[in-house]
């Protein structure tokens, strides 16, 4: 049903509600399924009518949809049993049991067991979990209250618990409209027309008789003009309505919804909204008729959201606005003391400050080139020219293009919102997407190249890049460049001279194609409210239109400011859209829009002259808007449309600058005239670029390395670092990928010398190794009831909201720790500094997993949480069991042996699928709800020993006990890829390999015994390997990234634990067994060691480790220092050209050696 068939269904209910059809109102809402009415289900629930409580319910969903309904249902019958019993009703409670009930035995059949035998019970309150029942009306209040926490947790129920807002009578009030709309298109209007039916269109009657009535076909432009409608007023058949319309006033706002001639006029005009004349056309252009006249089908829910959010409202003359709020701040906040002016090589054309690392600022510049300056060392840390290898190989309209000698500028730059990728746009056919890899290094993933012809590619080299694979797409410049998540998915939105907008995915493959604008798009906003992902265009024919991420085109259509080129932003909150354009005369507009009624809020002044290109602006703080224009920045307070202050920054700025602020809002970049910008800040800004620590900076002296991508079609990417910028490449030799070992670079990349560092900054100290020996050095708690020597510690994960802990052990058997909320521990979450309870529910139960026939010594323990923490699957052995995290009770098991099972991992879109390694190499797909096997994947020769699903490349890689990686399509389960770990030499195939992914879902860490490795996923590109050695020489047990991915936490069988810089790979703390035990312990038993390790994944300086003893301890840094270990330098250990002997480094073997 379309929405606006859905609305119309809202509006029979109320006319329903409001003339008292009790009973047909219901039967609507559970016919329609539009609206659940909570007040009349909990009357239905309080009177124990059990059948029309049920039969209303079945309108909204059934039994077996998912488990909330299950919940629901099954409490329901429950409740009903337990009266039936109450009233000593044996034969009702049997008809209950075996009718209503039976049906979820066959999903918890102990369960129904137990619900059977209180028939044999006298009263049924000597079951010690019904003791406290007490008399039925509060039963139901309680149930009640359960039953209202699983609707609205339910899904099916979503959107479906709250009526509408709507103005009273609003049905009739739309009649009457319609109404006043058909009589002024009577021929012959009568002053008090006599209206006695709404069954045929009113017309009427001449003087001088009846004639038969001339169909009305009138051209839009006849009726387009405003005018003020006599209401029929009391001679209708309601009562008066407004009715002033104006034939075109939805007309900017819904280009989408056109119908022909006068009907859709009849439509639009129950609105009070004049717009300008010059949008009547669109309703001349319709884009797809709707079935039924009037009515426009849109075809998903999360377009009738968004389109309450552009509703018409009165012009901008008609705003009212509230008084000004007195003022909490001072110019003082505003950044506008030079700090300081640095020289960029050529005019600055793009800026953005990295998210988190305030003074890391990325800058774009004329000549192509992009650079990452630290502002704090005033230091130019990463330069990339823009640079074609072989434009020979191209396609010849590409190369066209270049043979004219056109210069390529950056159009954009910016960072993703977690600061993890930046993304590069360029005024000729390109973007370059590169990922920066925590405080090491700027890693170019993705080059996308943008071509003029479809269909066709090239194989251009940019230098140091090695074998790169092209994508058709814009035509001409791309003009901008942003970064969305739609579906929880990184994708980058681009848009260009050829008037289209596209999303990409991290590997190059386009998932969208935006059409609809008449002129090349100059920018666009993604952005999203609450579930709502949408994306904001501008074009420069001043077009602003909104699209969701589907294919059925923009939602509103409607004219900015000045027609020409406009700019969009929301404030940092996103509570506040804005916009800044110039029109082709030069006249600036910067606007508030007020989103909820389309219409603009207010027009900030202080523009005084004329502009001969566009203004470009920025937002801060939620407080404080910029602008640059005629040499100088101007300032407004967002809640006064007038200037609040302007500086020319000591001149020499950009005829119109542009301009970015840092998130903090205490800096702001502004480009200069001379090829240069210069940094502003206030105190806080002046004091956070003083403040700027070396040793944290020698580490970001790192090239770019690079990478390619496959193909539009194609999710693979592929990382191949490279040598760096200042070194050349020979055409004739491609550039082969060469693993870091050991936090070592052969190549020696970091070929800068690093400059001297200004303003009175001291030298870094020599670098040394974090090393934790002694419990007072850190903060640990041993998990209670924990040690148990006879059973070792082989599963450990922390619940996904971080306030437990779950250890599996060798015997089957798993534990839960908990913490609760306390003055210590206010927020409930699992800390070293409070011992946690050891809990179980009230009946006792373990959760013990099927372990009947099975040699424990030789089993392979697996485990898997839900992400809501509801359930826990496990193996040892024997089947795989589903527990309850609340009852610990089995709710079903699965896959008996043989083969049994060796490693579990949800799918991360769908909880009922389940990824099963197996003991016979052989990966199942199984699918809880149906219990069915859907694919079984074979390409490994021993027992399956890691799964890790990557949403980002769509892929799920998995690893086994004969050291080979694989990986696999999550569409088709077809095996895109198999690799062997580089293993040393002379080491057979065996032991368990472990696999995880980065949080950017593009890197993976493989964790062997023999080794730490770090792989570019979408080609299997080993691109980092460490190797025991020196002083944590013993064999790797686990491995597992921090929750922020920057850290790496390993355990070693000979009691250590490490703890790595993700990026690197080089170590930074050592953690040795005699933390975890006093040496009288350790004196008894020399051979416990650290069997596993689960990171916190809210903390990441939060670990555990369960050992080999039974026993868990939760540790974090001491209070004073707060993280472990700090980076060490890039040329830690580094001596004539060879890696030093040294704790944390080791000489490198070049990959093509290993081979």
């Amino acid at each position: 049903m379309t929405s606006l068939s859905r609305e119309l269904v809202f509006l029979i209910l109320q006319f329903l509600e409001e003339e008292k059809f009790k009973e047909s109102v219901h039967k609507l809402e559970k016919e329609s399924g539009f609206f659940f009415n909570m007040k009349y289900f909990e009357e239905k629930v309080q009177a124990g009518e059990w059948e029309e409580v049920e039969k209303y319910l079945t309108g909204f969903t059934k039994v077996d949809d998912n488990r909330y309904s299950m919940k629901i249902f099954f409490e329901i019958r429950k409740q009903k049993y337990l009266e039936a019993l109450d009233r000593q009703d044996k034969a009702k409670a049997v008809e209950i049991l075996v009718g209503d009930l039976k049906v979820f035995s066959t999903f918890n059949e102990e369960l129904y067991k137990e619900i059977t035998q209180l028939l044999t019970l006298s009263n049924f309150r000597e079951n010690e979990q019904l003791s406290k029942y007490g008399d039925t009306k509060t039963a139901r209040g309680i149930m009640l209250i359960e039953l209202k926490k699983l609707i609205e947790a339910n899904p099916l129920f979503r959107d479906k618990l709250i009526f509408p807002t709507l103005r009273s009578s609003r049905l009739r009030t739309l009649i009457n409209q319609s109404l006043n709309w058909q009589h002024q298109l009577c021929k012959n209007p009568r002053p008090n027309p006599d209206i006695k039916t709404l069954f045929t269109d009113h017309t009427c009657t001449p003087p001088n008789g009846p004639l038969a009535p001339t169909p009305v076909n009138l051209p839009v432009a006849a009726v387009a003009k405003p005018a003020a409608y006599t209401s029929i007023g009391a001679h209708g058949p309601f009562p008066p309505a407004a009715a002033t319309a104006n034939a075109n006033a939805l007309a900017g706002w819904m280009a989408n919804a056109s119908a022909s001639s006068s009907v859709q006029a009849a439509v639009v005009t129950a609105s009070t909204i004049p717009v300008p004349q010059n949008q009547v056309s669109i309703l001349k252009r319709p884009r797809t008729p709707p079935t039924t006249p009037g009515m426009v089908d849109y075809q998903n829910a999360d377009h009738e959201q968004l389109m309450r959010r552009f509703r018409p409202a009165p012009s901008v003359e008609e705003v009212s606005y509230p008084a000004a709020r007195q003022a909490s701040w001072s110019l003082d906040d505003l950044p506008r003391t030079v700090a300081m002016t640095l020289h960029q090589g050529s005019s600055v054309t793009s800026m953005d400050f990295h998210p988190s690392h305030q003074t890391l600022l990325l800058v774009g510049s004329n000549n192509g080139e992009i650079t990452l300056w630290e502002l704090g060392l005033r230091d130019r840390l990463v330069s990339k020219p823009f640079k074609i290898w072989d434009i020979s190989v191209c396609s010849l309209p590409f190369q066209a293009t270049m043979v004219k000698d056109a210069p390529i500028s950056v159009s954009r730059v910016t960072w993703s919102l977690d600061g993890n990728f930046v993304g590069v746009a360029f005024t000729k056919h390109l973007i370059h997407l590169y990922a920066y890899t925590g405080s090491n290094e700027l890693v170019q993933r993705i080059e996308v190249r943008l071509f003029i012809r479809s269909n066709r590619s090239c194989d251009c080299n940019l230098i140091y890049i090695s074998l790169l694979m092209q994508v058709d797409a814009h035509i001409g410049g791309v003009n901008d460049l942003a970064f969305a998540h739609p579906n929880k998915q990184l994708c980058i939105v681009t848009c260009g001279d050829d008037k289209l907008i596209k999303v990409w995915d991290l590997t190059g493959r386009k998932l969208f194609n935006f059409e609809g604008h008449e002129a090349p798009v100059y920018s666009i906003c993604p952005h999203h409210k609450e579930s709502i992902q949408f994306v904001f265009s501008t074009a420069i024919d001043g077009k602003i239109k909104a699209w969701l991420y589907d294919n059925i085109g923009s939602r509103v259509n409607y004219d900015a400011p000045g027609h020409w080129c406009t700019t969009m932003l929301y404030s940092a909150d996103g509570s506040r859209l804005f916009s800044c354009g110039t029109s082709k005369d030069g006249e600036s507009f910067l606007v508030e829009w007020n989103e909820s009624e389309g219409a603009i809020k207010r027009t900030y002044n202080g523009f005084r002259k004329k502009s001969a290109g566009v203004v470009q602006f920025d937002t801060t703080q939620n407080r404080f808007l910029a602008a640059g224009e005629d040499s100088q920045i101007k300032f407004w307070d967002m809640d006064n449309v007038n200037l609040l202050t302007s500086t020319d920054a000591d001149g020499g700025l950009q005829a119109l600058p542009h301009l970015r602020f840092n998130k903090e809002g205490n800096l702001l970049a502004i480009a200069t005239a001379d090829n240069g910008f210069k940094i502003l800040a206030n105190a806080n800004g002046l004091r956070s670029l003083r403040t700027v620590e070396t040793p944290g900076f020698e580490a970001l002296r790192l090239p770019i390395e690079s990478a390619a991508i496959k193909g539009s079609g194609s999710s693979a990417v592929n990382v191949s670092p490279v040598t760096p910028v200042n070194c050349k490449v020979e055409r004739s030799s491609p550039v082969r990928p060469s693993p870091i070992l050991n936090g070592v670079d052969p190549i020696g990349r970091n070929a800068e010398k690093p400059r001297p560092v200004e303003d009175g900054i001291d030298r870094a100290k020599p670098w040394q190794l974090s090393e934790i020996v002694d419990p007072v050095q850190c903060q640990l708690v041993t998990m209670p009831d924990s040690t148990d020597s006879s059973s070792k510690v082989v599963r450990l994960l922390y619940t996904n909201s971080g306030a437990g802990l779950l250890a599996l052990g060798s015997n089957g058997v798993q534990k839960l720790w908990k913490w609760a909320r306390s003055e210590q521990n206010p927020n409930g979450k699992a800390t070293a500094s409070v011992v946690p309870q050891h809990w179980q529910p009230n009946s006792g139960l373990l959760m013990t997993n099927d372990v009947l026939g099975v040699n424990l010594d030789e089993a392979v323990p697996c485990i898997a949480l839900s992400k809501n923490d509801s359930y826990v699957m496990s193996a040892c052995g024997g089947k795989v069991s589903l527990f309850n995290m609340m009852t610990f009770k089995v709710m079903t098991t699965f896959m008996p042996p043989p083969p049994p099972s060796t490693f579990l991992a949800f799918h991360p879109q769908d909880n009922n699928i389940i990824a099963i390694g197996m003991e016979d190499s052989t990966i199942h797909i199984y699918n809880v709800r149906v219990d069915e096997v859907k694919s079984k994947l074979k390409g490994h020769q021993k027992r399956i020993t890691g799964l890790a699903f990557s949403t980002c490349l769509n892929i799920l890689v998995s690893s086994g006990a004969d050291a080979q990686l694989c990986v696999w399509s999550i569409d088709t389960w077809e095996k895109r890829k198999s690799v062997p770990i580089q293993l040393p030499a002379g080491k057979a195939p065996i032991g368990d390999t472990r696999v995880q992914f980065h949080s950017d879902q593009i890197r993976l860490l493989v964790a062997h015994e023999t080794q730490l490795a770090i792989y570019e996923a979408s080609k299997m590109d080993r691109i980092r390997q460490w190797v025991p050695q020196d002083v944590l020489a013993a064999p790797i047990s686990y491995a597992a990234y921090s929750c922020n991915s920057q850290l790496i936490y390993a355990t070693f069988c000979d009691g250590n634990t490490g703890v790595f810089d993700a990026d690197s790979l080089r170590l930074r703390c050592r953690i040795a067994l005699s933390t975890y035990f006093s040496p009288a312990a350790l004196s008894g038993n020399q051979s416990v060691y650290p069997l596993v390790v689960a990171a916190h994944p809210l903390e990441p300086n939060q670990f555990a480790v369960g050992l080999t003893d039974g026993s868990v301890k939760v540790i974090e840094p001491s209070e004073s220092e707060g993280k472990w270990g700090t980076s060490p330098p890039m040329d830690n250990g580094i001596l004539n050209g060879r890696a030093a002997s040294s704790s944390t480094t080791n000489n490198h073997t070049p990959d093509q050696a290993q081979r």
